[in-house]
């Protein structure tokens, strides 16, 4: 696929079982084709049957019918998407599969708890359809935060200030045929490097409906206003960002300081997060062009209203549910811990919000608000909404 292409790209919001894998590049025989040889064949067996003698009927008839069960399992073999793919392919079975494998006898937990928060969005989307489907379809454009692993099917939507740098460590480690064995041996800035990991935009929209398909689709997600909080002291308290300091510090700082000095106008590097939730909450911001990602809201970034996702794992349970996406995936590979002590916190996040307004709240809440319902994150009581 080129860069920079338009094409509208329709997208199914149940998800489609996984295609079938044909044992033989030979295109099967046609079901009435298949009949009317066997009616003659039939036909003919019967006349000589009359001929013959009792013991020899029977032996000929349980041949027969022997023969015809076998046609009819492999008829069924090549319509079930959760058969076994010993005879073709990778001989393994998909996470996806693996996922919704109907010959469970009951639901894992995991399993269960993923079907719960996969329902959770569905009914979000539903209950604010007016909001959350404003286009009825994506362009591929829509589709560059999806991280392909042809080797595993798997989709991962990576959502900035949600371990994204782990994750993408790790998917680092899935698709690199051996170049990489331990994810914390990866330099976070190497991690971010756009040609290290293939995204869904890359291919044509008959590829990506494919995959969209047939390969298993999964994201994180994290409280949004502790995501949000994250990614002010990450972007905007730390010197080494001084890109960000010079991009969108200094923007804010002219809109929203009064009496700035000239330092903090040509540097940026001291914005408030006051000053910062107030740029959010600002309409203009949004006139301006799309949030920045480390900001801009999950259902803007991997839009949960048009795909379909098989889990959506949390941050608050980050070990536990990555480390399912990959026993799912057949890996041995565990998921990085992280470091909680620098981690933003609830109570962290309240002290931040303190000097933010009751009107600025009320208009961050609405912007993050499908985040809060589709991942069943309740109102945080610091924001005292009336």
């Amino acid at each position: 696929m080129t860069g920079g292409r338009s094409s509208r790209l329709p997208i199914s919001t149940g998800r489609a079982p996984p295609k079938r894998l044909e044992c033989s590049e030979a295109p099967p025989s046609h079901p009435r084709l298949l009949f009317s040889r066997l009616s003659s064949a039939m036909k003919q067996t019967l006349s000589e049957l009359m001929r013959m003698s009792r013991i020899c009927r029977m032996v000929l008839a349980t041949c027969l019918g022997s023969f015809i069960l076998v046609i009819f399992y492999f008829q069924i073999m090549r319509r079930n998407p959760f058969v076994a793919e010993g005879c073709c392919g990778k001989g393994t079975r998909s996470a996806l599969r693996e996922l919704y494998d109907p010959s469970q006898p009951e639901l894992s937990g995991p399993a269960v708890l993923h079907q719960s928060r996969r329902d959770r969005v569905a009914d979000a989307c539903r209950a604010n359809s007016a909001s959350s489907r404003k286009r009825r379809v994506l362009t591929p454009g829509d589709l560059k935060h999806l991280v392909v692993d042809e080797e595993h099917e798997l989709l991962y939507c990576y959502v900035p200030k949600v371990a994204c740098t782990n994750w993408k460590r790790v998917m680092m480690v899935l698709t690199g045929h051996g170049k990489y064995s331990d994810p914390m041996e990866i330099p976070s800035n190497e991690a971010h490097v756009p040609s290290n990991l293939k995204t869904l935009n890359q291919y044509s929209i008959a590829e990506i409906n494919r995959r969209l398909k047939t390969y298993l689709k999964f994201l994180f997600v994290r409280e949004p206003f502790e995501r949000l909080v994250s990614a002010y002291r990450n972007k905007f308290t730390l010197k080494y960002n001084s890109s960000f300091h010079k991009r969108f510090g200094t923007r804010i700082v002219r809109r929203y300081r009064k009496n700035a000095t000239a330092e903090a106008l040509a540097n940026g590097a001291d914005v408030t997060f006051k000053e910062f939730a107030e740029y959010l909450a600002d309409p203009a911001t949004r006139r301006d062009g799309p949030l920045n990602e480390h900001w801009q809201t999950v259902y803007q970034l991997c839009h949960p209203c048009h795909i379909r996702y098989d889990l959506v794992g949390k941050y608050e349970t980050l070990e536990d549910d990555a480390n399912y996406v990959l026993r799912l995936a057949g890996e041995a590979l565990r998921f990085p811990s992280y470091a909680k002590s620098t981690r933003t916190t609830d109570a962290m996040t309240a002290q931040f919000f303190a000097n933010v307004s009751t009107e600025q709240r009320q208009r961050l809440y609405q912007l993050y608000k499908l985040d809060f319902l589709m991942f069943n994150y309740s109102t945080p009581a610091y924001l005292r909404l009336d």
